[in-house]
């Protein structure tokens, strides 16, 4: 089980695939974002985007589903999030598009008033079949420290 102690800054990860269909698009959009370039073909020709594409919020949701698929693969000491640093939407995302992520660890430090958690920040990029960005976004997750008794030392990047 990987813990905070396991957590290297410069860590890369490549991971995911995530087939987007028009029909998931649109129920997305219907139920979350129903503005009318995620709905209609032809409300969404008349915009920069020229076809239906999919809600920004959709491509974080899919984005999370191969980000959680991955934290399956090998079983963590994971405990959440306390939420992203930034987020942006690079280019839409279209139905057909096929998506997958990349991820960097780029800072983690110790809980000095929870001395069991630690904290890590990664850097989550979306790409879809062409290696276009799609999405950026830098994420806080929480993990467990293996021997929380240990010292608490300063390993922020900065």
């Amino acid at each position: 089980m990987i813990h905070y102690e396991d957590i290297a800054i410069g860590t890369h990860q490549s991971f995911g695939r995530y087939e987007v269909s028009a029909e998931e698009v649109r129920e997305f959009a219907e139920k979350y974002d129903p503005q009318p370039f995620h709905l209609s073909q032809e409300a969404a020709a008349k915009t920069h985007f020229g076809r239906i594409s999919a809600s920004g919020w959709h491509t974080c949701a899919m984005t999370m589903r191969m980000l959680v698929e991955n934290m399956s693969v090998v079983e963590q000491a994971g405990l959440g999030s306390p939420g992203i640093d930034s987020l942006r939407w690079i280019r839409p995302v279209y139905p057909g598009d096929v998506l997958r992520c990349e991820t960097e660890i780029v800072d983690k430090r110790r809980s000095k008033s929870k001395p069991d958690l630690g904290l890590f920040k990664s850097r989550v990029r979306t790409f879809n079949q062409d290696d276009t960005m799609v999405l950026e976004m830098v994420s806080n997750g929480l993990i467990r420290v293996r021997d929380p008794d240990a010292p608490i030392e300063d390993t922020s990047a900065g």
